[in-house]
């Protein structure tokens, strides 16, 4: 019954901007966590950014300065901000929710950072 999308992904040039959206819906219960998680050809699926049920963001350190991540007052909405894009950022990125009772995430959306 839990959906979660994102959107916002595309192709852009070193140095260039995304926004990200995800939007979760359906039986929202008590949201603990959202977060960004970005997974490269044969690499893991890492963390980039959280937006913890106290308001409080974090981000891994490759993206410090650059990335923002934020919601919307409901808090069923996060977004990351991307400026300042590099070629290592390439990767489908995911949106993670971890709500009391479950444990979701989204298809991803493909970003790719090339000239």
């Amino acid at each position: 019954q839990v959906h979660v999308v994102e959107s916002g992904g595309g192709l852009v040039q070193p140095g260039g901007s995304l926004r990200l959206s995800c939007a979760a819906s359906g039986g929202i219960t008590e949201i603990y966590l959202m977060a960004w998680y970005r997974q490269s050809p044969g690499k893991l699926r890492d963390w980039v950014a959280s937006f913890s049920s106290d308001d409080f963001p974090t981000y891994t350190d490759s993206v410090k300065g650059r990335f923002t991540i934020d919601r919307d007052n409901g808090k069923n909405t996060i977004y990351l901000q991307m400026n300042n894009l590099k070629s290592e950022d390439t990767a489908v990125y995911y949106c993670r929710v971890l709500m009391r009772g479950g444990d979701y995430w989204g298809q991803g959306t493909q970003v790719t950072v090339s000239s």
